[in-house]
């Protein structure tokens, strides 16, 4: 049953990892596979508004609300990731 579990949750970490990587892709207008979970934001040429407009698409994506404290911490798309997974989480045992 544990080893369900943690299929599970690999699954949908992975999924989240994708559907983020994704975004940022589509944000920036390059093909999704230039983006990767090692990714920088400096690498990728985000500026402050492609920053804010991601943020607002993966708010809107998985009914999660990320603070400005929180945003102004993700230099990485691998933080951007564990960030979302987290609020999900978090919004799981609420």
């Amino acid at each position: 049953m544990l080893y369900l579990l943690s299929e599970e949750v690999r699954y949908m970490d992975e999924a989240v990892a994708g559907k983020v990587m994704e975004i940022i892709a589509k944000q920036k207008r390059v093909p999704s596979d230039q983006v990767t979970i090692d990714s920088t934001f400096q690498e990728l040429g985000l500026d402050s508004l492609d920053a804010v407009n991601i943020l607002f698409e993966l708010e809107g994506e998985f009914n999660i609300s990320i603070s400005d404290e929180q945003a102004r911490q993700i230099k990485d798309v691998r933080q951007m990731v564990e960030g979302v997974i987290s609020l999900i989480g978090e919004k799981k045992l609420a």
